[in-house]
């Protein structure tokens, strides 16, 4: 009973959505930077846009990589970071590239994340 208390407790004080907040945006829409300006992001990288939409606060980018391979790009609203990028015929063991071409897109903006 007490270990169940203690749980409860817990789970009073961090909701379950702070463990899953992690991927979001959180950022006022009068601070987001236009569509115009993701476009631009993705035509310097080379990107072919097929549709820019929010997901969880971010922008999204669909479309396809210099090479044709389709990707999903999450992008940082107000400041056009890249958080996320993904091969969308991803399976578990590509995971690496989506790693490299992360770092690849930080190393071309001359930044890294920490």
């Amino acid at each position: 009973m007490k270990k169940t208390l203690t749980i409860l407790g817990f789970l009073a004080v961090f909701p379950a959505g702070v463990a899953l907040a992690d991927d979001d945006c959180f950022v006022p829409m009068a601070d987001w930077l236009p569509r115009d300006a993701v476009d631009r992001l993705a035509e310097e990288n080379g990107w072919t846009v097929r549709r820019i939409k929010i997901d969880d606060g971010c922008y999204e980018i669909d479309g396809r990589d210099s090479d044709g391979r389709e990707i999903e790009v999450t992008v940082h609203p107000a400041t056009l970071q890249v958080i996320e990028f993904e091969f969308e015929d991803d399976d578990e063991d590509d995971d690496e590239d989506d790693r490299r071409e992360l770092d690849r897109h930080r190393d071309r903006e001359g930044g890294s994340e920490d």
